[in-house]
């Protein structure tokens, strides 16, 4: 469990639902009058003395001593996503990616082996198939629908399994407590990319995952205006976290941890009316003529929607679906759209489209993309919070044109 936070009050926010708690555990962070939060842009702070400075310059988490170690407006922002998936700390980052390479960095040496999911968002995708192996760093990769293939995975030099859950764009559900009772057998860190369910719709901690992380660009900024990231978990494993971050660098700008605080705040009602939007629109297309098939967790057709009920507390404003006709009916019904953009990202309030074959091919190899389950008429449909009769009268129309 996450420590109890009290404001300046002395009040403690213990027992209150996490929506709440978002809007008022960093109170005593800034004591004073004003309601919204500052932004603290300052570099550096200054030191009464020279022990001071020496406990300032080496303390982990201290962000009161040069940006690159922390900084006020990060950490609240941390603390309150910390809280929401029960965890006791947490560090912003200046990117997803930013927070994935380098917790798994300050998990990882030369010669040590990952077990990852063949299917993961593209970033990771790339530095498990590309990146680790130029650095001495070995990867095997099994199906996440497959619990026991973790196991049979397992080396001598097994340091992590690298989740993630749903999964792009198959939104393939991985069992998190049975993996992570195999990992806990073997002495095995988890790390879980909860980014697409986001903490309202599940909490990997709860199933046994040591560190959790996330796009902060996606839900819980949740307007398409900052890039961020955050990893989550035990005070010891982000001590090795920031340990690392102080050598890469990776932080982010006070302005967008403020984004980032100011869009969690907000983040339940967003991701309430998500995933009321995306379960209607995959319910609508499952019975459409020209869709041959819908990937949604939310879906009892889903053949892991059991497995998704069990550790989901809502399924998300993410879907994709084959379209018949292929790459040119795809791009013929993302044309027709009037209200979602045509553009990547998702966990937006504004609903965006995209269709992964054209941007997956400019990454990746044909052979890996199909690898990664991509038909050429996939569509990614990333549900906003628009109302939900627009978006199906709007998709209901572009399928005429498909």
């Amino acid at each position: 469990m996450a420590k109890q936070f009290t404001d300046s009050n002395h009040h403690t926010y213990e027992g209150f639902a996490p929506a709440t708690r978002a809007l008022h555990i960093d109170r005593a962070l800034e004591p004073g009058s004003g309601v919204a939060p500052a932004i603290m842009q300052s570099v550096t702070y200054f030191s009464e003395d020279g022990a001071d400075f020496a406990v300032k310059a080496t303390e982990p988490l201290n962000d009161l001593f040069y940006a690159r170690h922390g900084n006020p407006t990060a950490s609240r922002a941390a603390l309150i996503v910390a809280d929401m998936e029960g965890k006791e700390a947490g560090i912003m980052f200046a990117s997803g990616m930013a927070a994935i390479t380098t917790t798994l960095l300050s998990l990882l040496s030369k010669g040590d082996h990952v077990v990852a999911q063949k299917s993961h968002y593209i970033g990771t995708t790339t530095l498990m198939n590309e990146t680790f192996g130029r650095y001495g760093i070995h990867v095997t990769l099994v199906d996440q629908d497959d619990t026991e293939a973790f196991a049979r995975a397992i080396q001598p030099s097994t340091k992590v399994f690298m989740l993630e859950t749903p999964v792009n764009p198959t939104m393939k559900v991985t069992d998190l407590r049975g993996v992570s009772d195999i990992a806990r057998k073997h002495g095995i860190t988890t790390v879980c990319d909860n980014t697409f369910a986001t903490p309202f719709n599940q909490r990997p901690g709860d199933f046994g995952v040591d560190i959790v992380v996330h796009s902060a660009t996606k839900y819980m900024g949740g307007h398409h205006d900052l890039l961020g990231g955050v990893a989550v978990g035990s005070k010891r494993h982000m001590d090795c976290v920031w340990d690392m971050g102080m050598t890469l660098g990776g932080v982010i700008t006070p302005f967008n941890a403020w984004l980032v605080l100011r869009g969690l705040r907000t983040m339940k009602m967003r991701v309430d009316q998500s995933n009321k939007n995306g379960l209607a629109i995959a319910q609508f297309l499952e019975g459409h003529e020209k869709v041959s098939r819908v990937y949604y967790p939310g879906l009892e057709s889903h053949e892991q929607h059991a497995l998704a009920r069990e550790q989901m507390n809502g399924y998300g404003g993410l879907l994709t679906f084959d379209l018949k006709g292929g790459f040119e009916a795809g791009q013929r019904f993302i044309k027709a759209l009037k209200i979602p953009f045509y553009a990547a990202s998702l966990g937006g309030i504004d609903s965006l489209v995209i269709q992964p074959a054209a941007l997956w091919l400019g990454r990746l190899s044909p052979d890996l993309v199909g690898k990664q389950g991509v038909d050429p008429g996939l569509i990614r449909f990333s549900a906003g919070i628009e109302e939900t009769d627009d978006l199906l009268k709007d998709i209901g129309q572009a399928l005429e044109f498909a």
